[in-house]
Formats: C-alpha cells, sequence, structure tokens
C-alpha cells in the first residue's frame, strides 16, 4: 500500500510510541492460526478509529485511503469488549497526572451527566427521554477528576434519573481507582440517594449549591471541571450525536476521544481546529 497523505487526525510517531506497546502486545496475544498478520498496520487501524471520531463519519464514508470497515470495526468492537480501549486510556490517564506531579489515581471526582439525541437505527429499547432538558436519546455520565481527565464513564437511557447514573458511576470511580477517592461533587439534579450511597463506600459526596443571586452562566470552582470535558469531547464530532447501536460502543468512544486528546497534551501538541488557517496577507 502507497503512503497516503497524512490527516489532522493522525498520530505522530511519538503520540503513536505511547499507545504502540498495548497494541502491540494485544496483537501478539491475538496471532491469527494462519500465521497471516492482517492486511493493516495497527498504527493505520487506530488512525481510522480517530479518524471517524473526529469526522464523525459513517462506516460506508471512511476514505478509501484507510483501511476498510471490516477491519477497523473488527478492532474497535474487540478492544471495546475486552477492555483494551480502557487500558490505554488509564495508561495515558497516568501519565498525565504524572507530568502535572500528581498521583496516578485522584481523592477527589466530579459527576455530571449529557443528555444527547441518538441517530437514526439506534435501538429504542436503549434510549428514552430526559424530561428535565427534553432531550430524547442517551444519558452519558462522566467522573472526571481536577485535570478534568476522565475516571469513568457509563451511557444509560436519558430517562435514566441522575441519581442512578451517579451512584452507578461512584461503583465504577471505586472499581478504577481501587478506593483512593474520598470526595465527590455533583450539581442540585442530584438528590440525597447519591449522598446515602457514597457515606456506604466512605465517599463524601458534596451536592454543589448554585448562589440564588447570581445570574447568567457563572462556573463552580472546581466543578467546572467535568463542563470542560464535556466541552472537548464536542470536538469529536461523533459524540456531538450518538451514533452507536450498542451503549458500550457509546462509552468506548469517549476513552478513545480522550485518548486522542491526551496523546496531544503528552507531546505538546494542540488540537486541531475546524476552521480553516486564514490567509497571510501583506
Amino acid at each position: 500500500m502507497s503512503e497516503r497523505k497524512p490527516y489532522p487526525s493522525d498520530l505522530s510517531d511519538g503520540q503513536w510510541s505511547l499507545i504502540e506497546p498495548v497494541v502491540t502486545a494485544w496483537k501478539d496475544r491475538h496471532r491469527s492460526v494462519s500465521g497471516h498478520q492482517g492486511a493493516y498496520a495497527m498504527r493505520e487501524i487506530v488512525n481510522t478509529i480517530f479518524y471517524q471520531g473526529r469526522t464523525g463519519c459513517q462506516w460506508a464514508y471512511l476514505p478509501h485511503d484507510l483501511p476498510q470497515k471490516s477491519a477497523t470495526y473488527y478492532y474497535f468492537a474487540a478492544w471495546r469488549d475486552d477492555g483494551t480501549d480502557q487500558v490505554i486510556h488509564e495508561l495515558l490517564r497516568c501519565q498525565v497526572r504524572e507530568k502535572a506531579r500528581r498521583l496516578e489515581d485522584p481523592t477527589l471526582v466530579v459527576l455530571d451527566t449529557q443528555s444527547v439525541r441518538v441517530a437514526a437505527g439506534v435501538p429504542a429499547s436503549t434510549t428514552g427521554r430526559d424530561a428535565g432538558k427534553r432531550v430524547p436519546g442517551r444519558k452519558r455520565a462522566l467522573a472526571v477528576d481536577v485535570l478534568g481527565l476522565v475516571i469513568a464513564v457509563i451511557v444509560l437511557a436519558a430517562s435514566t434519573h441522575d441519581n442512578a447514573a451517579g451512584i452507578a458511576l461512584l461503583d465504577h470511580v471505586a472499581e478504577h481507582t481501587c478506593g483512593t477517592v474520598h470526595k465527590a461533587l455533583v450539581d442540585q439534579g442530584f438528590k440525597k440517594q447519591i449522598t446515602q450511597h457514597g457515606s456506604s463506600m466512605g465517599i463524601d459526596v458534596e451536592i454543589v449549591q448554585r448562589d440564588v443571586q447570581e445570574r447568567g452562566f457563572v462556573p463552580q470552582p472546581i466543578r467546572w471541571r467535568v463542563e470542560q470535558t464535556y466541552g472537548i469531547l464536542i470536538l469529536h464530532r461523533r459524540l456531538v450525536r450518538d451514533y452507536e447501536h450498542h451503549p458500550a460502543s457509546s462509552a468506548s468512544r469517549v476513552y478513545w476521544a480522550m485518548t486522542h486528546t491526551m496523546t496531544r497534551r503528552l507531546t505538546g501538541t494542540n488540537t486541531p481546529t475546524w476552521r480553516e488557517p486564514q490567509a497571510v496577507t501583506a
């Protein structure tokens, strides 16, 4: 296969070196019985996942110079099902925290939810309607640290109450951080059920109250980090709407989007925007 022109979403050599050990180790454990290594390099498979995440294109519309859907989806689904996408994400998350001179696992997390519409064809059995936000679709629930890094993500029907989502998130947080988290911040959409559940786990859940005298949007200290993370995720057009048939695929998209973001943070590379550079005039 001839060398192609790179896309803005492609990994640089330095960024690929952060992911390559995990992918290579996975490939070594899943060798073909026939010994065939596959038609595509693993770096190209990852580049295609990132390309689709950034552009939001449908599987059938992947460019012809990238690996085909059949190959890319095979790895996307396999890594989703066996947790390899999370292994890569956790490896980079720990490196970003270490670079910021913090311990690998946080002691404080911020929880929040986001309801998004779904695409046509998404099974109705996995969707619902968020009555408060008047959004039919699915609900993403995130737990992030003070750096805005994702600690846990779950995807549920939009009709799921924030308390139920928050309780499930706390369980995921405890599992992913080995019990290091002692405090969680949530907004007023969460109620006492989550504080009670947190207490049973040794996590102090604080419902951050909004000052009634404030008008307009006023960022709340520390808790605004989760809003920032949602803003970063929306730069990945595949996450603007939920296109995935399986909620697990939706969660995997979040992990891959954050993985892409963290490779840039670790290599000091700016995230490209969708605006064309302005022409320089004399």
